[in-house]
């Protein structure tokens, strides 16, 4: 079925992957970009003009009953970086969360992050902020939950990649180590599609395992 989809994060990595896999798939993209940034959405979409942590300059524009794709965060998250994840990466998923509630969007799909960790502890805390906004705004939502995502330019995890074969094998961190595992970017694409091809009621999660799995 062709849904209409509002993508916001849609000139940064992973959206700039999943909005052609979306076209390709005869969905109807729209696109949120920061004016200025116009030109970096994917070709095909249709490109909304907006600032993510405002949600009065774009939420006229999302398609009432749309689905909702948030996929905003400071890039190359690290622990250095906390005071940004104030800033910008909860501050950004309550503005969609009041302009998806503005637009009565049916499904509102959140790029969240595996938890517990023993790491990253302000990113996770403000990741489980937005699902904890996300729920309390009554959304039906998906929140899909990887650690790291392995690809172009985000390839220096694939040195964990035998340490994680040792872990899931031991069964004092065999858990941990299949929470937290390392994501494929096509995987990623893939979980992000399903999701938007079909709708939940109530919230939906979909962890690092799941995420590996999925298939379009």
């Amino acid at each position: 079925m062709q849904r209409k989809v509002f993508v916001a994060g849609a000139t940064g990595y992973l959206g700039g992957h999943l909005i052609p896999v979306l076209l390709q798939r005869e969905h109807e993209v729209y696109a949120l970009a920061r004016p200025g940034s116009e030109q970096k959405a994917p070709s095909g979409s249709v490109v909304i003009q907006g600032d993510a942590l405002n949600e009065t300059t774009y939420s006229k524009q999302i398609p009432s009953g749309c689905t909702f794709v948030h996929l905003i965060g400071v890039p190359h998250p690290s622990p250095a970086k906390a005071e940004l994840f104030r800033q910008i990466d909860l501050p950004a998923v309550q503005a969609s969360v009041a302009a998806a509630v503005s637009a009565k969007v049916e499904h509102f799909v959140y790029l969240s992050v595996a938890h517990p960790a023993p790491v990253m502890k302000a990113y996770v805390a403000m990741r489980i902020a937005a699902e904890d906004t996300i729920r309390r705004a009554g959304l039906n939502a998906t929140f899909l939950r990887p650690w790291y995502v392995l690809g172009p330019g985000h390839r220096w995890a694939y040195a964990l990649l035998p340490m994680y074969w040792i872990f899931k094998r031991l069964p004092a961190t065999r858990e941990t180590a299949m929470r937290l595992d390392l994501v494929r970017l096509n995987e990623m694409i893939a979980a992000l599609v399903e999701a938007v091809e079909n709708p939940c009621n109530g919230i939906r999660i979909v962890d690092a395992q799941q995420i590996q799995h999925v298939r379009i």
